[in-house]
Protein backbone atom coordinates (compact mmCIF):
# COMPACT_ATOMS: atom_id res chain seq x y z
CA UNK A 1 0.00 0.00 0.00
CA UNK A 2 1.38 3.40 -0.93
CA UNK A 3 1.40 6.30 1.50
CA UNK A 4 0.74 8.88 -1.16
CA UNK A 5 -2.96 9.36 -0.51
CA UNK A 6 -2.47 12.56 1.48
CA UNK A 7 -2.75 15.59 -0.77
CA UNK A 8 -0.91 18.07 1.44
CA UNK A 9 2.32 16.33 2.38
CA UNK A 10 5.45 18.07 3.69
CA UNK A 11 3.95 21.51 3.34
CA UNK A 12 4.72 23.35 6.56
CA UNK A 13 6.88 26.10 5.06
CA UNK A 14 4.67 26.66 2.01
CA UNK A 15 1.51 26.92 4.09
CA UNK A 16 3.21 29.19 6.62
CA UNK A 17 3.77 31.71 3.84
CA UNK A 18 0.10 31.45 2.86
CA UNK A 19 -0.98 31.95 6.51
CA UNK A 20 1.04 35.14 6.74
CA UNK A 21 -0.27 36.44 3.43
CA UNK A 22 -3.89 35.84 4.45
CA UNK A 23 -3.33 37.65 7.76
CA UNK A 24 -1.85 40.69 6.04
CA UNK A 25 -4.71 40.78 3.54
CA UNK A 26 -7.24 40.50 6.38
CA UNK A 27 -5.71 43.51 8.16
CA UNK A 28 -5.99 45.70 5.08
CA UNK A 29 -9.42 44.39 4.02
CA UNK A 30 -10.88 44.91 7.50
CA UNK A 31 -9.81 48.55 7.47
CA UNK A 32 -11.31 49.06 4.01
CA UNK A 33 -14.60 47.48 5.15
CA UNK A 34 -14.64 49.57 8.35
CA UNK A 35 -14.25 52.81 6.39
CA UNK A 36 -16.99 51.92 3.94
CA UNK A 37 -19.30 50.50 6.60
CA UNK A 38 -19.20 53.74 8.59
CA UNK A 39 -20.84 55.55 5.71
CA UNK A 40 -18.96 58.82 6.15
CA UNK A 41 -17.05 60.57 3.41
CA UNK A 42 -13.87 58.73 4.18
CA UNK A 43 -11.40 57.03 1.88
CA UNK A 44 -8.49 54.69 2.48
CA UNK A 45 -5.95 57.45 2.02
CA UNK A 46 -2.40 58.06 3.18
CA UNK A 47 -3.32 58.58 6.83
CA UNK A 48 -5.19 55.29 7.20
CA UNK A 49 -2.55 53.52 5.13
CA UNK A 50 0.04 54.57 7.74
CA UNK A 51 -2.07 52.97 10.48
CA UNK A 52 -2.50 49.75 8.52
CA UNK A 53 1.25 49.62 7.89
CA UNK A 54 2.05 50.09 11.59
CA UNK A 55 -0.53 47.44 12.53
CA UNK A 56 0.81 44.99 9.96
CA UNK A 57 4.41 45.40 11.08
CA UNK A 58 3.40 45.09 14.74
CA UNK A 59 1.25 42.04 14.10
CA UNK A 60 3.97 40.39 12.01
CA UNK A 61 6.58 40.93 14.75
CA UNK A 62 4.27 39.68 17.51
CA UNK A 63 3.07 36.68 15.48
CA UNK A 64 6.64 35.56 14.85
CA UNK A 65 7.50 36.08 18.53
CA UNK A 66 4.58 33.90 19.60
CA UNK A 67 5.37 31.30 16.93
CA UNK A 68 1.86 31.75 15.54
CA UNK A 69 2.71 30.14 12.21
CA UNK A 70 3.91 26.82 13.56
CA UNK A 71 2.34 23.62 12.26
CA UNK A 72 -1.33 23.27 13.15
CA UNK A 73 -1.13 19.50 13.23
CA UNK A 74 -0.73 19.75 17.00
CA UNK A 75 -2.05 22.14 19.61
CA UNK A 76 -5.51 23.36 20.46
CA UNK A 77 -7.73 25.92 18.79
CA UNK A 78 -8.21 27.95 21.99
CA UNK A 79 -4.45 28.28 22.25
CA UNK A 80 -4.35 29.47 18.65
CA UNK A 81 -7.06 32.04 19.44
CA UNK A 82 -5.12 33.21 22.50
CA UNK A 83 -1.90 33.88 20.62
CA UNK A 84 -3.73 35.45 17.68
CA UNK A 85 -5.51 37.80 20.08
CA UNK A 86 -2.22 38.56 21.81
CA UNK A 87 -0.49 39.38 18.52
CA UNK A 88 -3.34 41.65 17.41
CA UNK A 89 -3.32 43.33 20.85
CA UNK A 90 0.33 44.20 20.36
CA UNK A 91 -0.45 45.64 16.92
CA UNK A 92 -3.38 47.62 18.33
CA UNK A 93 -1.23 48.98 21.15
CA UNK A 94 1.35 50.20 18.62
CA UNK A 95 -1.36 51.99 16.62
CA UNK A 96 -2.73 53.67 19.74
CA UNK A 97 0.77 54.71 20.83
CA UNK A 98 1.36 56.23 17.40
CA UNK A 99 -1.89 58.20 17.62
CA UNK A 100 -1.03 59.43 21.11
CA UNK A 101 2.59 60.48 20.56
CA UNK A 102 1.99 61.93 17.09
CA UNK A 103 -1.02 63.87 18.46
CA UNK A 104 -3.02 62.88 15.39
CA UNK A 105 -5.83 61.02 17.14
CA UNK A 106 -8.39 63.67 16.19
CA UNK A 107 -7.57 63.17 12.51
CA UNK A 108 -9.14 59.72 12.52
CA UNK A 109 -12.67 58.51 13.04
CA UNK A 110 -13.00 56.73 16.38
CA UNK A 111 -15.86 54.66 15.03
CA UNK A 112 -13.76 53.47 12.08
CA UNK A 113 -10.87 52.58 14.39
CA UNK A 114 -13.21 50.67 16.73
CA UNK A 115 -14.80 48.79 13.82
CA UNK A 116 -11.38 48.01 12.37
CA UNK A 117 -9.92 46.72 15.63
CA UNK A 118 -12.93 44.55 16.45
CA UNK A 119 -13.51 43.45 12.86
CA UNK A 120 -9.90 42.46 12.31
CA UNK A 121 -9.87 40.33 15.45
CA UNK A 122 -13.04 38.51 14.42
CA UNK A 123 -11.75 38.04 10.87
CA UNK A 124 -8.39 36.67 12.06
CA UNK A 125 -10.13 34.16 14.30
CA UNK A 126 -12.87 33.43 11.77
CA UNK A 127 -10.68 32.41 8.87
CA UNK A 128 -8.55 30.23 11.15
CA UNK A 129 -11.63 28.48 12.48
CA UNK A 130 -12.89 27.81 8.97
CA UNK A 131 -9.50 26.52 7.88
CA UNK A 132 -9.20 24.20 10.91
CA UNK A 133 -12.66 22.79 10.20
CA UNK A 134 -11.64 22.22 6.58
CA UNK A 135 -8.53 20.35 7.68
CA UNK A 136 -10.58 18.20 10.08
CA UNK A 137 -12.92 17.22 7.26
CA UNK A 138 -10.03 16.45 4.93
CA UNK A 139 -8.36 14.29 7.55
CA UNK A 140 -11.62 12.47 8.30
CA UNK A 141 -11.68 11.48 4.62
CA UNK A 142 -8.07 10.31 4.72
CA UNK A 143 -6.50 13.40 3.20
CA UNK A 144 -3.83 15.64 4.73
CA UNK A 145 -2.71 12.70 6.87
CA UNK A 146 0.53 10.86 7.38
CA UNK A 147 0.81 7.16 8.12
CA UNK A 148 3.25 6.52 10.94
CA UNK A 149 4.61 3.47 12.77
CA UNK A 150 6.41 2.99 16.07
CA UNK A 151 9.44 0.79 16.67
CA UNK A 152 9.70 -0.55 20.20
CA UNK A 153 6.84 -1.10 22.65
CA UNK A 154 8.20 0.94 25.55
CA UNK A 155 6.36 3.21 27.98
CA UNK A 156 7.23 6.16 25.76
CA UNK A 157 5.84 4.28 22.76
CA UNK A 158 2.56 3.61 24.56
CA UNK A 159 2.23 7.29 25.50
CA UNK A 160 2.98 8.30 21.92
CA UNK A 161 0.47 5.79 20.51
CA UNK A 162 -2.23 7.04 22.86
CA UNK A 163 -1.46 10.66 21.94
CA UNK A 164 -1.80 9.90 18.23
CA UNK A 165 -5.03 7.94 18.66
CA UNK A 166 -6.62 10.48 21.01
CA UNK A 167 -5.79 13.45 18.79
CA UNK A 168 -6.79 12.70 15.19
CA UNK A 169 -6.56 16.42 14.42
CA UNK A 170 -2.77 16.00 14.37
CA UNK A 171 -3.13 14.33 10.99
CA UNK A 172 -1.16 11.26 12.04
CA UNK A 173 -2.54 7.75 11.56
CA UNK A 174 -0.85 5.00 13.56
CA UNK A 175 -0.59 2.04 11.19
CA UNK A 176 1.54 -0.40 13.15
CA UNK A 177 3.93 -1.10 15.98
CA UNK A 178 7.01 -3.26 15.58
CA UNK A 179 8.80 -5.07 18.40
CA UNK A 180 11.12 -8.08 18.64
CA UNK A 181 9.30 -9.43 21.70
CA UNK A 182 6.45 -11.93 21.62
CA UNK A 183 2.84 -10.87 22.21
CA UNK A 184 2.72 -12.19 25.76
CA UNK A 185 5.32 -9.52 26.70
CA UNK A 186 3.44 -6.69 24.99
CA UNK A 187 0.59 -4.51 26.30
CA UNK A 188 -2.55 -6.43 25.16
CA UNK A 189 -4.28 -3.15 24.28
CA UNK A 190 -1.92 -2.83 21.29
CA UNK A 191 -1.78 -6.44 20.06
CA UNK A 192 -3.92 -5.51 17.06
CA UNK A 193 -1.30 -3.00 15.94
CA UNK A 194 1.66 -5.38 16.08
CA UNK A 195 2.87 -5.99 12.55
CA UNK A 196 6.05 -7.97 13.02
CA UNK A 197 9.56 -7.50 14.36
CA UNK A 198 11.94 -4.61 13.83
CA UNK A 199 13.49 -6.13 10.72
CA UNK A 200 9.98 -6.31 9.24
CA UNK A 201 9.59 -2.56 9.82
CA UNK A 202 12.69 -1.89 7.72
CA UNK A 203 11.35 -4.05 4.90
CA UNK A 204 7.99 -2.25 5.00
CA UNK A 205 9.79 1.11 5.05
CA UNK A 206 11.60 0.16 1.87
CA UNK A 207 8.21 -0.60 0.30
CA UNK A 208 7.05 2.89 1.36
CA UNK A 209 4.07 1.54 3.29
CA UNK A 210 4.14 4.51 5.67
CA UNK A 211 5.50 8.05 5.83
CA UNK A 212 7.33 8.26 9.14
CA UNK A 213 8.72 6.01 11.82
CA UNK A 214 9.12 6.82 15.51
CA UNK A 215 11.85 4.87 17.28
CA UNK A 216 11.01 4.49 20.97
CA UNK A 217 13.73 2.15 22.17
CA UNK A 218 15.36 2.73 25.57
CA UNK A 219 18.61 4.69 25.55
CA UNK A 220 20.39 1.62 26.96
CA UNK A 221 19.80 -0.19 23.65
CA UNK A 222 22.44 1.94 21.96
CA UNK A 223 23.84 -0.83 19.76
CA UNK A 224 20.40 -1.87 18.54
CA UNK A 225 19.43 1.76 17.94
CA UNK A 226 22.50 2.34 15.78
CA UNK A 227 21.72 -0.83 13.82
CA UNK A 228 18.12 0.26 13.16
CA UNK A 229 19.19 3.73 12.07
CA UNK A 230 21.76 2.19 9.73
CA UNK A 231 19.12 -0.07 8.15
CA UNK A 232 16.61 2.77 7.82
CA UNK A 233 19.33 4.82 6.17
CA UNK A 234 18.67 2.65 3.12
CA UNK A 235 15.12 4.07 2.88
CA UNK A 236 13.58 7.49 2.27
CA UNK A 237 11.28 7.30 5.30
CA UNK A 238 11.25 10.18 7.81
CA UNK A 239 12.76 8.92 11.07
CA UNK A 240 12.24 10.45 14.51
CA UNK A 241 13.59 9.25 17.83
CA UNK A 242 11.36 9.45 20.90
CA UNK A 243 13.91 10.32 23.63
CA UNK A 244 14.09 7.95 26.55
CA UNK A 245 16.52 10.15 28.45
CA UNK A 246 15.30 10.55 32.01
CA UNK A 247 16.41 14.17 31.80
CA UNK A 248 13.66 14.89 29.28
CA UNK A 249 11.15 14.17 32.02
CA UNK A 250 12.78 16.68 34.34
CA UNK A 251 13.34 19.96 32.60
CA UNK A 252 13.11 21.86 29.36
CA UNK A 253 15.84 19.87 27.57
CA UNK A 254 16.98 21.24 24.23
CA UNK A 255 19.78 20.89 21.71
CA UNK A 256 22.77 23.18 22.08
CA UNK A 257 26.37 23.22 20.94
CA UNK A 258 29.90 24.21 21.89
CA UNK A 259 31.63 25.16 18.68
CA UNK A 260 30.82 22.27 16.35
CA UNK A 261 30.12 19.79 19.17
CA UNK A 262 26.42 19.08 19.71
CA UNK A 263 25.22 18.96 23.32
CA UNK A 264 21.91 18.51 25.11
CA UNK A 265 20.98 21.31 27.47
CA UNK A 266 19.34 19.48 30.37
CA UNK A 267 19.05 21.68 33.46
CA UNK A 268 18.32 25.09 31.98
CA UNK A 269 15.87 27.96 32.24
CA UNK A 270 13.34 27.80 29.36
CA UNK A 271 12.61 31.51 29.76
CA UNK A 272 15.60 33.00 28.01
CA UNK A 273 15.99 35.76 25.45
CA UNK A 274 12.67 36.53 23.82
CA UNK A 275 10.77 34.23 26.21
CA UNK A 276 12.27 36.01 29.21
CA UNK A 277 11.18 39.37 27.78
CA UNK A 278 7.61 38.12 27.22
CA UNK A 279 7.48 36.62 30.71
CA UNK A 280 8.71 39.89 32.24
CA UNK A 281 6.18 41.95 30.27
CA UNK A 282 3.44 39.62 31.48
CA UNK A 283 4.58 40.09 35.09
CA UNK A 284 4.90 43.88 34.88
CA UNK A 285 1.55 44.43 33.16
CA UNK A 286 -0.43 42.00 35.35
CA UNK A 287 1.14 43.09 38.64
CA UNK A 288 0.61 46.78 37.82
CA UNK A 289 -3.06 46.25 36.98
CA UNK A 290 -3.65 44.00 39.98
CA UNK A 291 -1.94 46.38 42.42
CA UNK A 292 -4.16 49.21 41.19
CA UNK A 293 -7.22 47.04 41.82
CA UNK A 294 -6.21 45.73 45.24
CA UNK A 295 -4.65 48.91 46.67
CA UNK A 296 -7.66 49.83 48.85
CA UNK A 297 -8.34 46.22 50.02
CA UNK A 298 -4.67 45.93 51.01
CA UNK A 299 -4.90 49.13 53.05
CA UNK A 300 -7.97 47.75 54.85
CA UNK A 301 -6.23 44.43 55.54
CA UNK A 302 -3.18 46.27 56.90
CA UNK A 303 -5.39 48.35 59.18
CA UNK A 304 -7.21 45.26 60.48
CA UNK A 305 -3.92 43.47 61.22
CA UNK A 306 -2.63 46.48 63.15
CA UNK A 307 -5.81 46.75 65.20
CA UNK A 308 -6.22 43.04 66.03
CA UNK A 309 -2.71 41.88 66.98
CA UNK A 310 0.71 43.14 67.98
CA UNK A 311 3.57 43.15 65.54
CA UNK A 312 4.42 44.40 62.06
CA UNK A 313 1.83 44.43 59.30
CA UNK A 314 4.20 43.11 56.67
CA UNK A 315 6.21 39.97 57.36
CA UNK A 316 9.42 39.54 55.33
CA UNK A 317 10.94 36.11 55.05
CA UNK A 318 13.97 34.74 53.21
CA UNK A 319 13.27 32.55 50.21
CA UNK A 320 15.25 31.15 47.32
CA UNK A 321 14.68 33.02 44.08
CA UNK A 322 15.99 32.54 40.55
CA UNK A 323 19.10 30.30 40.45
CA UNK A 324 18.85 29.77 44.21
CA UNK A 325 19.70 33.36 45.17
CA UNK A 326 18.13 34.55 48.41
CA UNK A 327 15.31 37.07 48.22
CA UNK A 328 12.91 38.48 50.80
CA UNK A 329 9.26 37.97 50.01
CA UNK A 330 6.51 40.10 51.49
CA UNK A 331 3.39 38.72 53.18
CA UNK A 332 0.73 40.09 55.47
CA UNK A 333 1.53 38.82 58.94
CA UNK A 334 -0.94 36.06 59.81
CA UNK A 335 0.73 34.64 62.94
CA UNK A 336 1.82 35.87 66.35
CA UNK A 337 5.44 35.04 65.44
CA UNK A 338 7.65 36.07 62.53
CA UNK A 339 10.13 33.22 62.14
CA UNK A 340 12.95 33.74 59.67
CA UNK A 341 15.89 31.87 61.14
CA UNK A 342 17.68 28.61 60.52
CA UNK A 343 14.68 26.70 61.81
CA UNK A 344 11.14 27.58 60.72
CA UNK A 345 8.23 25.53 62.00
CA UNK A 346 5.78 25.02 59.16
CA UNK A 347 2.25 26.18 59.90
CA UNK A 348 -0.26 23.37 60.37
CA UNK A 349 -4.02 23.15 60.50
CA UNK A 350 -5.43 24.77 63.67
CA UNK A 351 -1.96 26.12 64.52
CA UNK A 352 -2.20 28.13 67.76
CA UNK A 353 0.23 30.72 66.40
CA UNK A 354 -2.21 31.79 63.67
CA UNK A 355 -4.36 34.78 64.59
CA UNK A 356 -8.13 34.70 63.90
CA UNK A 357 -7.71 37.27 61.13
CA UNK A 358 -4.60 35.42 59.94
CA UNK A 359 -6.60 32.21 59.57
CA UNK A 360 -8.96 33.96 57.18
CA UNK A 361 -6.11 35.59 55.28
CA UNK A 362 -4.29 32.27 54.85
CA UNK A 363 -7.43 30.37 53.89
CA UNK A 364 -8.27 32.93 51.21
CA UNK A 365 -4.58 33.47 50.24
CA UNK A 366 -5.01 37.20 50.87
CA UNK A 367 -1.83 37.12 52.97
CA UNK A 368 0.08 36.68 49.69
CA UNK A 369 -1.08 39.98 48.15
CA UNK A 370 2.04 42.02 49.06
CA UNK A 371 4.05 39.64 46.88
CA UNK A 372 2.82 41.54 43.83
CA UNK A 373 5.42 44.13 44.87
CA UNK A 374 8.02 41.34 44.67
CA UNK A 375 6.77 40.64 41.17
CA UNK A 376 6.97 44.28 40.14
CA UNK A 377 10.53 44.50 41.46
CA UNK A 378 11.54 41.46 39.40
CA UNK A 379 12.21 39.04 42.28
CA UNK A 380 9.14 36.90 41.58
CA UNK A 381 6.67 36.10 38.80
CA UNK A 382 2.90 35.97 38.82
CA UNK A 383 3.12 32.28 37.87
CA UNK A 384 5.88 29.94 38.96
CA UNK A 385 6.83 27.42 41.66
CA UNK A 386 5.79 28.66 45.09
CA UNK A 387 8.80 29.75 47.20
CA UNK A 388 9.50 27.76 50.36
CA UNK A 389 11.27 28.92 53.52
CA UNK A 390 15.05 28.56 53.22
CA UNK A 391 15.14 26.04 56.07
CA UNK A 392 12.55 23.90 54.28
CA UNK A 393 14.60 24.09 51.09
CA UNK A 394 17.69 22.84 52.89
CA UNK A 395 15.67 20.00 54.39
CA UNK A 396 13.81 18.81 51.29
CA UNK A 397 16.69 19.21 48.82
CA UNK A 398 18.29 16.20 50.54
CA UNK A 399 15.09 14.15 50.57
CA UNK A 400 13.33 14.93 47.26
CA UNK A 401 15.08 14.20 43.99
CA UNK A 402 15.74 17.17 41.68
CA UNK A 403 14.21 19.53 44.26
CA UNK A 404 16.49 22.47 43.49
CA UNK A 405 15.64 22.44 39.78
CA UNK A 406 12.46 24.36 40.64
CA UNK A 407 14.74 27.37 41.19
CA UNK A 408 15.76 27.49 37.53
CA UNK A 409 12.86 29.96 37.14
CA UNK A 410 11.54 32.76 39.33
CA UNK A 411 9.18 31.71 42.13
CA UNK A 412 5.54 32.62 41.63
CA UNK A 413 2.50 33.77 43.56
CA UNK A 414 0.53 30.90 42.06
CA UNK A 415 1.61 27.86 40.11
CA UNK A 416 0.79 24.64 38.33
CA UNK A 417 1.10 22.64 41.55
CA UNK A 418 -1.24 24.95 43.44
CA UNK A 419 -4.15 24.80 41.00
CA UNK A 420 -3.80 21.02 40.90
CA UNK A 421 -4.43 20.82 44.63
CA UNK A 422 -0.87 20.76 45.96
CA UNK A 423 -0.96 23.93 48.02
CA UNK A 424 -0.86 24.54 51.74
CA UNK A 425 0.81 22.29 54.28
CA UNK A 426 3.26 19.66 53.01
CA UNK A 427 3.54 17.46 56.11
CA UNK A 428 4.82 14.36 54.29
CA UNK A 429 7.57 13.67 51.78
CA UNK A 430 4.99 12.26 49.35
CA UNK A 431 3.13 15.58 49.24
CA UNK A 432 6.33 17.51 48.66
CA UNK A 433 7.41 15.09 45.92
CA UNK A 434 4.08 15.61 44.19
CA UNK A 435 4.42 19.39 44.39
CA UNK A 436 7.93 19.20 42.91
CA UNK A 437 6.65 16.94 40.13
CA UNK A 438 4.12 19.60 39.09
CA UNK A 439 6.68 22.41 39.46
CA UNK A 440 9.09 20.66 37.09
CA UNK A 441 6.27 19.89 34.68
CA UNK A 442 5.43 23.60 34.59
CA UNK A 443 9.03 24.50 33.78
CA UNK A 444 9.09 21.87 31.05
CA UNK A 445 5.80 22.96 29.44
CA UNK A 446 5.91 26.71 30.06
CA UNK A 447 4.14 29.05 27.67
CA UNK A 448 2.14 32.28 27.94
CA UNK A 449 -0.97 30.22 27.25
CA UNK A 450 -0.19 27.96 30.22
CA UNK A 451 0.34 31.01 32.45
CA UNK A 452 -3.00 32.42 31.31
CA UNK A 453 -4.81 29.19 32.23
CA UNK A 454 -3.11 28.98 35.62
CA UNK A 455 -4.08 32.58 36.45
CA UNK A 456 -7.66 31.87 35.34
CA UNK A 457 -7.98 28.76 37.50
CA UNK A 458 -6.33 30.53 40.43
CA UNK A 459 -8.94 33.29 40.31
CA UNK A 460 -11.83 30.83 40.02
CA UNK A 461 -10.56 28.12 42.41
CA UNK A 462 -7.13 28.52 43.92
CA UNK A 463 -7.68 31.76 45.86
CA UNK A 464 -11.12 30.79 47.09
CA UNK A 465 -11.33 27.08 47.74
CA UNK A 466 -8.48 24.77 48.56
CA UNK A 467 -8.74 21.99 46.03
CA UNK A 468 -8.68 18.35 47.20
CA UNK A 469 -5.24 16.94 47.84
CA UNK A 470 -5.74 14.17 45.27
CA UNK A 471 -6.92 16.55 42.58
CA UNK A 472 -5.65 15.87 39.09
CA UNK A 473 -6.93 18.92 37.25
CA UNK A 474 -5.61 18.93 33.72
CA UNK A 475 -5.95 22.11 31.70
Amino acid sequence: MSASKGIIQNNINRFAVVYRLIDYIVLQAALFVAINAYGADLVLGKEYFELSLIATIGFAFAAESFNLYRSWRTGYFLQLVFYTALAWSVATALVLCFLFFSKTGLDYSRMVLALWIAGTFMALIGWRYCFVQLLFKLRAQGFNTRDVVIIGMTENAIRLAKEIQDNPETGYRLKAIYDDRTKDRIDPNYHHLLNGNINDSVAHAKNKEFDSVFIALPITAEARLKQILFMLGDTTINVQIVPDLFTYSLMNASMSHVGEIQTISVYDNPMRGESAFLKRMEDVLLSTVILCIIAIPMLLIALCIKLTSKGPVIFKQDRYGLDGRKIKIWKFRSMTVAENGEKVTQATKNDARITPLGAFLRRSSLDELPQFFNVLSGQMSIVGPRPHAVSHNELYRTQVGYYMLRHKVKPGITGWAQINGWRGETDTIDKMEKRIEFDLEYIRRWSLWMDFKIVFYTLTKGFVVKMPINSNLSI
